[in-house]
Order: structure tokens, then sequence, then C-alpha cells
């Protein structure tokens, strides 16, 4: 469940989690030039309908993230390209929720960012595609457990009464850490074989013009 509805969590974790977000979007929207907006278009909506796909596990139920893959190819403009695509799932399937947008867009973007940053350079270094493969499952699996821990810290924070489900919760991200690291291994192997570049985030304008 990274999508967190309305109404579970408390004010203070709503507005550091919106000012967070706020924080990312800006950064994010400031790394893109106009050659990187269909990228971050075409991620955005790859992140939209791969995270509908939801897949009941116990109480609760997990989906795809695609968190590090989206950040390893946009760096910081994850940020506004989760935060579209969770807007738009909210208003046109109700998922999630608008007063959560910004706790959910943190708990999603802010893990892939973050593994991406760690990765990222070893990543494009790689000297194989199998190696980048490897890199890129290890780092996705790791975002996904970021997220689940971030899902159940907003839980804890907002109410005592959520720590056992919060528990719970972050049981049933096993399996999806295990699906994220198979997908987002393929797509980086494939990707490191035929289009390399794809893997490099977009430079702010005022480093493409040097």
């Amino acid at each position: 469940m990274a999508h967190i509805p309305d109404g579970l969590l408390s004010l203070p974790v709503l507005i550091g989690g919106g000012a967070v977000a706020a924080a990312g979007v800006a950064a994010g929207l400031k790394s893109i030039d106009d050659r990187a907006i269909p990228r971050v278009a075409v991620l955005s909506a790859a992140f939209f309908a791969a995270s509908l796909i939801a897949v009941p596990v116990g109480p609760s139920s997990v989906h795809v993230l695609l968190s590090a893959l989206t950040a390893l190819m946009l760096g910081p403009a994850i940020f506004p390209a989760v935060l579209v695509a969770l807007l738009l799932q909210t208003v046109l399937f109700g998922f999630g929720g608008l007063t959560t947008l910004g706790v959910n867009t943190v708990n999603i973007a802010l893990p892939g960012y973050l593994v991406a940053l760690i990765i990222g350079k070893a990543l494009r270094r790689a000297p194989s595609a199998g190696r980048a493969a490897m890199i890129a499952s290890l780092g996705a699996s790791v975002a996904v457990f970021l997220t689940g821990g971030l899902v159940a810290l907003c839980l804890w924070l907002s109410s005592s009464a959520y720590v056992p489900a919060a528990r719970i919760l972050l049981l049933t991200y096993l399996p999806l850490a295990l699906g994220e690291a198979l997908v987002c291994g393929a797509i980086v192997g494939f990707l490191k074989r035929v289009a390399p570049e794809l893997l490099e985030p977009r430079l702010p304008e005022r480093e493409l013009q040097t």
C-alpha cells in the first residue's frame, strides 16, 4: 500500500510530507530541459500504468513502483513525474488521496532518488549488461523496502494504533521487492546493451550549454 488514502495520517505528517514533496518537485522541475520533457512524460505514464495493477498480498496489496529505474533515468525529475501520475490516479480512479498526495509522492520518489544517487555511477560504469542488471536489481529491492519503511513510519507517526498494521504491511513488501528487482534488472540490462545513454539523467540546462 504505497498509496495512502485520505483520513489516515495526522496533520503534521501531511504537512511535513507536503513540504518535502514541494522541495523535490521544485528541484525536479529545475533540472528538466526541453529535450527531457518527452522522457519525463513517458516514464510518468509508465509508472501510472504499472502501479494501477495491484496484486493482493495478505491484508494489503502491492504494485510495481519502478522508482529506482525512473530515478536512474530522470534524476530529481522523478518527483514531478511521480506527482503527476499519482494525481491522475487519485482523480481518475480514486487511488490514494488528495490530502496525502505529497506524502505518497515522497514515499515513492525519495527512495528511488536516493538509491539512484548511490548506485548510479557504478551502474553506468559496469563493464557488462549483466553486471549493470545485478546492481539495478539490488538497488530496486532496496528502494522498495525504503518505501515500505516510509509508509510504516508515516502510519506510526500518525497514530500508535497503526503500529500492528504497519508491521504486517512491511511483510507484504517482500514479494514486491523480488518482483521489482526482476523487472528493473531486466530493463536496465536491456538498456545497457542497446541504449546506455538512456541510463543518464538529463543534465541541467547550464551544464548542457558548457
